[in-house]
């Protein structure tokens, strides 16, 4: 039996229930009774008012699941009156069966509803869950039935009588389903179990098996009492010792509650035995450990508990009492890791690296060697050798150690039954993706730190109509160049990095930097948004203004210059393309593919890898390839490979030959045809 919630579509939002109803099955047939409509000006803390007088239960009680049916929306003094009012309904000697089914359903909306920033638990939810002890305990004796049940999708309530001596054992089991939440015909309970006993094809999420001792007499049998609560998830068990990291697609930790309460001691449980099955999705165990809620110390304890194996994924726990039991498990996550690099890339990145140091080599022939007397200002040539430089270095490394080679290795599960201080289990960090990484943040950045600075002094050269720079031109750049993006990975792998928890600042499955959030979601508190795409970001647009202005410049006709003809369109053109190359403008479309989704975002994507890896090669077209000393260079040596004659023994042989010898003319004919010629 649930309570369904009905919406107005007259209402401004739409989603914002008007009435509830009970929905139950009479016969076999799905019935709706009790209709109750919500005032619209009614509040929370106007139910709580109101239970302090003879109203209505029914009406506050489904006003308060009404209230609370958008767990997301509610705050934290909402969450804290909703509780209060469900713990005083359940609490009501005037309670009747449709007032504790509404009270369950509005504690199963509150299971959803985010956790405190502060571990600890308020007094209550704990009170709360004591509540609910009781009224599993009691909820067949309200009934007069044998067994009762109260089933919402994220709480289940198991009440039974039997009577001492008739059972040797009881086993409460939850099946799971496709959709994770409880459902009434997959709660069972077998109060005549002599073991733990699940039918072929099922798979339960959890089950407690209690076994009494043999009784002495059965002369004078009484009855007793066995109450079951199943919670969803943790969520008013706030933990100090252990901390979750909050990833939604992990699967929440099943709190089971097992009472019983009879006069004999004949009923005290020997044995209690435990099996959960979490689902953890792409993640594999590392760790478990068996516990209850104390309430003393308001917190997990494992006294009185030990702990089984867990090679078949369930986990095994064993203790000598009974209250909220708990399987606090560890995961480590199973990292799809990142698979060879696509072909296109691999070859745009081949030739990057075959242009790059090509042109390296001749930048510094005809630069730093040939050059170097005649050179008159050295700043642009050492700020194009330092943007090849820094761009193969990172290609190169990028190509040879980005890929994270280090596989998982699953681990059995320790016998020591202690609680883990987290639910994530990170390995400590090797060094050597950290490193990767650290050199992939560091050359990239060089890149742009001196595309800057090669812009800088583009614009000053050009619109300033100079030959040279400042004197200290040239130590300005290095420091920009080479010394700020070390300054920027130094303060981000002493902000984010730590040994024992490398994942902060890198990701796993690739040698880079994290830019993901526990849900997979991105985060502009991981590193690669305020170390990476800001600082980037910054530069690109700078670049893009400083192109403009050198455009502007460069591509009207100045009455300063000699020479007054102007430009062709075509020479423009392939300057602007060139300084955008150079620049490395086509990285803005990075940013195009995070915003994107859809059709957009795979174009730009496309568009992104074609550009980003053939960078290298550009520059050598552009800026190598074009230049007449290069040709020169490439003539000279293809006419000195030309030059060089190899000599050759040759022999010719002819069937028919002439020879002479003195005077006379003779001819020689092969008699034998079986003969080959040479």
């Amino acid at each position: 039996m649930e309570r369904l919630t009905v919406r107005s579509e007259e209402e401004p939002d739409a989603r914002k229930p008007r009435a509830s109803v009970r929905c139950s099955l009479e016969n076999g047939r799905p019935s709706f009774v009790s209709l109750q409509v919500l005032q619209c000006d009614q509040t929370l803390q106007d139910i709580q008012n109101n239970l302090t007088s003879a109203a209505d239960l029914d009406l506050l009680a489904s006003s308060a699941q009404i209230l609370t049916s958008q767990p997301d929306k509610l705050k934290e003094e909402d969450i804290e009156t909703a509780a209060q009012i469900a713990n005083t309904l359940l609490l009501s000697p005037n309670a009747t069966e449709t007032v504790r089914v509404a009270a369950v359903a509005t504690i199963s909306q509150l299971l959803e509803t985010k956790p405190p920033e502060e571990p600890q638990e308020t007094s209550t939810t704990q009170q709360l869950t004591l509540t609910l002890d009781k009224l599993a305990l009691n909820l067949s004796l309200n009934t007069n039935e044998s067994q009762s049940q109260v089933v919402q999708q994220n709480l289940a309530v198991q009440s039974a009588q039997i009577r001492t001596g008739d059972s040797r054992g009881v086993q409460f089991t939850s099946f799971s389903g496709s959709t994770g939440n409880f459902v009434a015909d997959r709660i069972q309970l077998n109060t005549s179990a002599d073991g733990i006993n699940v039918q072929p094809g099922f798979v339960p999420e959890a089950l407690v098996y209690i076994r009494f001792p043999e009784p002495a007499s059965r002369l004078n049998p009484t009855n007793v009492s066995l109450g079951f609560v199943l919670y969803k998830s943790d969520r008013f068990f706030r933990s100090q010792l252990y901390s979750r990291t909050g990833q939604e697609n992990r699967a929440s930790i099943r709190v089971l509650s097992a009472s019983v309460v009879g006069r004999e001691r004949t009923v005290v449980p020997q044995h209690v035995e435990l099996e959960f099955r979490p689902e953890l999705n792409d993640a594999f165990l590392h760790d478990f450990a068996c516990v209850f809620w104390d309430y003393s110390l308001q917190d997990w304890s494992t006294a009185g508990c030990s702990k089984g194996n867990a090679s078949d994924g369930v986990l095994r726990c064993f203790c000598n009492h009974t209250t909220n039991f708990a399987a606090l498990w560890s995961f480590r996550t199973n990292y799809t890791y990142a698979v060879a690099l696509d072909i296109f890339s691999k070859v745009g990145l081949s030739f990057s690296i075959a242009g790059l140091v090509v042109s390296i080599i001749h930048h510094i022939r005809e630069n730093f060697l040939i050059g170097r007397r005649r050179q008159t200002n050295i700043n642009a040539p050492l700020a194009l050798l330092c943007i090849y430089v820094s761009l193969l270095a990172f290609i190169v490394i990028f190509l040879a150690g980005a890929r994270n080679h280090q596989d998982p290795v699953r681990t059995v599960p320790s016998t020591e039954n202690r609680i883990p201080a987290l639910d994530l289990h990170v390995d400590p960090d090797s060094g050597g993706c950290t490193a990767v990484a650290a050199l992939l943040h560091f050359f990239l950045l060089a890149t742009f730190a001196w595309n800057a600075t090669y812009a800088t002094q583009l614009v000053l050269l050009v619109r300033s109509m100079r030959r040279s720079l400042p004197p200290y031109w040239t130590s300005l750049s290095l420091g920009v160049g080479w010394g700020l993006p070390a300054v920027v990975v130094a303060t981000t792998l002493a902000v984010t990095y730590r040994v024992e928890n490398p994942l902060n600042y890198r990701q796993e499955e690739f040698c880079w930097l994290a830019g993901l959030d526990q849900n997979q979601n991105f985060s502009f508190q991981k590193p690669l948004f305020w170390s990476f795409l800001v600082p980037v970001g910054l530069v690109l647009v700078y670049n893009t203004v400083l192109l403009v202005l050198t455009l502007r410049r460069t591509c009207r006709n100045d009455p300063r210059l000699a020479s007054s003809s102007t430009s062709s369109p075509s020479k423009n053109v392939l300057l602007s393309l060139s300084l955008g190359v150079l620049l490395g403008l086509s990285w803005s479309l990075g940013y195009l593919v995070l915003v994107s989704t859809g059709d957009a975002h795979h174009t730009f994507s496309i568009l992104f890898c074609i550009c980003t890896t053939t960078q290298g090669f550009q520059i050598f077209i552009l800026f190598t390839a074009r230049r007449p000393t290069f040709r020169a260079a490439v003539r000279s040596s293809f006419q000195l490979l030309s030059s060089v004659s190899i000599p050759l023994n040759q022999s010719k042989y002819n069937l028919w030959r002439k020879w002479s010898t003195s005077r006379s003319e003779e001819t020689y004919r092969d008699l034998n045809p079986t003969t080959s010629s040479f």
